[in-house]
């Protein structure tokens, strides 16, 4: 049976940089192993490779990440102006995030502007699909009311009795009412072709979204990604730079501090093969596994963009290990206890070592039933059970093969 799962390990020697800083201006960090480790968020690099020139080659557009409805507005008035008039693209905009309480809220003729300000209040940064926005607004074009529908909202508003509290309803309040559910019926009559269109947007088939209200669909991505963290202990260093002014006879303009270090960081994820089919909408296993091998280029190859003007540490990886499994794994523990420099000096090989050491522990002592293929810089002999691969190319070829050939 083909295992669901896929891992991904990799290990990366970064030389001197400051590749993710905190609000302070300095280098993230985590304790683990009660040491203090050098970190890199999972948000920056899933960030780094939605956004890299080789995501687009291969896996296409990616979504579009914001909470202003006005810079939305104009982005897809600028992408969609000769399908869809202005009013219709606003409309669609709305629906997509508009909340119950919002609803409620702007029963009575408010301002627009007023209804803006309050629907801003509620959102949050979210993925917006292209093609996904498209179908809505080629519904919000189509669904109109009927003449029985207008008389059903006209009875409606008749008929109601005024409440204790505040005013009635408006009669816009009960077509919006029959409006709104004609257009979520379509919606859902469309499952197919919606299915498809959130598909085209593979950074949210892998990574998900969150919709709490509205029109936009919640999507579990298939795709988890660990903080990436150095194998080792690391004692930063603190850079003291100046910015020289040439016209200035003597001092500089500018005097700053900036931390950094070196080290050798793991990177896993771990890959619903399943989920990823169904939330491509529903596309095949070979569907997927190209996107897997694809994920292998661009955890192997991808550096944050942070500093890399005053560092350059655009290094690729050392090590780069696929499993196919049943259940997702972490090899992070062969790292808890901090891996000390080796003979000579230096922490790739050690932590190299003491990666292969803890798979074979871990493999054997659970008895995980999984197939193992590895790409390794240098004279490196991965252990019994493990297919060694010559490029990483050729690790992607068995990726994208099932772990086969």
């Amino acid at each position: 049976m083909d295992k669901n799962f896929i891992n991904f390990h990799i290990l990366i020697s970064h030389s001197p940089s400051c590749l993710n800083r905190d609000d302070m201006n300095m280098q993230k960090s985590a304790i683990f192993g009660g040491r203090r480790r050098v970190r890199i968020s999972s948000q920056s690099l899933k960030r780094t490779m939605r956004k890299s020139p080789y995501y687009e080659q291969y896996l296409g557009e990616s979504s579009i990440r914001s909470r202003d409805l006005g810079l939305l507005r104009e982005e897809f008035l600028k992408e969609l102006r000769g399908e869809f008039t202005e009013e219709v693209i606003q409309e669609a905009l709305e629906r997509f995030v508009k909340t119950r309480e919002t609803e409620e809220e702007n029963d009575d003729d408010q301002a627009d502007e007023d209804r803006e300000d309050k629907t801003g209040k509620k959102l949050a940064v979210a993925p917006w699909i292209k093609e996904e926005f498209k179908l809505l607004c080629g519904v919000v074009k189509e669904v109109k009311l009927t003449p029985e529908e207008e008389a059903k909202a006209n009875s409606d508003y008749e008929k109601q009795k005024k409440p204790k509290k505040g005013d009635k309803k408006s009669l816009k309040y009960f077509r919006e009412k029959i409006l709104a559910k004609k257009i979520e019926t379509r919606m859902e009559d469309s499952k197919t072709a919606l299915l498809a269109a959130i598909g085209s947007a593979k950074d949210v088939a892998l990574s998900g979204r969150m919709a709490t209200s509205g029109l936009m669909t919640t999507v579990e991505g298939a795709l988890a990604v660990a903080h990436v963290i150095t194998t080792h202990t690391v004692d930063a260093d603190i850079d003291w730079f100046t910015a020289v002014d040439d016209l200035q006879e003597l001092g500089s303009g500018h005097l700053d501090t900036q931390e950094f270090s070196s080290g050798v960081f793991y990177r896993y994820a771990s890959l619903d093969i399943r989920l990823l089919q169904e939330n491509l909408g529903n596309a095949s296993r070979e569907k997927a596994l190209e996107v897997g091998s694809h994920l292998l280029h661009l955890m192997a190859t991808v550096v944050p963009s942070a500093k890399q003007q005053s560092f350059a540490a655009h290094n690729l990886a050392d090590l780069a290990m696929v499993s196919f499994a049943d259940v997702p794994v972490s090899l992070a523990n062969a790292f808890e206890e901090p891996v000390k420099a080796g003979f000579g000096g230096g922490f790739l090989k050690p932590s190299i070592s003491a990666f292969h050491d803890y798979w074979k522990n871990v493999h054997t002592g659970y008895g995980l039933d999984e197939m193992c293929g590895e790409f390794v810089i240098g004279q490196v002999q991965p252990p019994d059970g493990i297919k060694p691969a010559k490029t990483l190319d050729e690790l992607k070829a068995w990726v994208h093969g099932n772990g086969e050939g």
